[in-house]
């Protein structure tokens, strides 16, 4: 079973009915009691960084969350803001993330001259730098995902990252740490490669 985690951000409805069309048993989970009675969880997220992570606090999820899948190795999926907030920070907010994954965000910027939009959205190929359990490694192009973003990420760490995309340069597009994993791009929004991610994750 899967918790979908809901503090007020997010395509919740979307992600469980994806779920549901692969016959993975899930639910949205508002009480932060009930976490332990999930073995996977996903976070989702659209909005703003501070708001997410106020959002997060205000619910009284983070400290549950930690003792859920860092106490106890549950694996998670963050899910574009949701990748966000579980590693350091962003430059869109002031208040820092939950520090899983050490990540710092920053706003994508381009001369004014550009044909590169910002929000970087739309389609875009993910190329997979190392085997991991969600993303496979295929020998001619990559997956094709879903993306409506702002900010990009850098890890500190390059063997964190699982997925990498392009938006007038290397993108990340995918992260893992153990059994904390994250994704830029929109699972729900991404027919069949979001499902069969999804599938993979269900199965981990």
């Amino acid at each position: 079973m899967i918790g979908i985690i809901n503090y007020g951000l997010g395509n919740l409805n979307s992600i469980n009915n994806m779920l549901k069309k692969i016959s993975v048993d899930s639910a949205i989970v508002s009480d932060s009691s009930r976490l332990g009675d999930f073995q996977k969880f996903i976070l989702p997220g659209v909005g703003s960084f501070d708001h997410g992570i106020r959002g997060l606090r205000e619910n009284g999820m983070i400290p549950p969350l930690e003792e859920q899948v860092l106490g106890r190795g549950k694996p998670i999926l963050g899910v574009c803001l949701g990748m966000q907030l579980m590693c350091n920070g962003s430059d869109e907010g002031q208040s820092p993330g939950m520090g899983w994954i050490d990540c710092h965000f920053t706003k994508f910027r381009f001369p004014d001259v550009s044909p590169l939009k910002v929000p970087h959205m739309g389609w875009n190929v993910v190329q997979v730098p190392r085997d991991n359990p969600l993303l496979p490694r295929r020998n001619d192009v990559g997956d094709r995902f879903y993306f409506v973003h702002s900010y990009h990420g850098r890890c500190a760490n390059e063997e964190d990252v699982i997925g990498v995309t392009s938006h007038g340069g290397p993108v990340l597009a995918a992260i893992r740490r153990g059994n904390i994993f994250g994704v830029q791009f929109h699972p729900e929004k991404s027919h069949k490669f979001g499902m069969e991610l999804l599938r993979r994750f269900s199965e981990f």
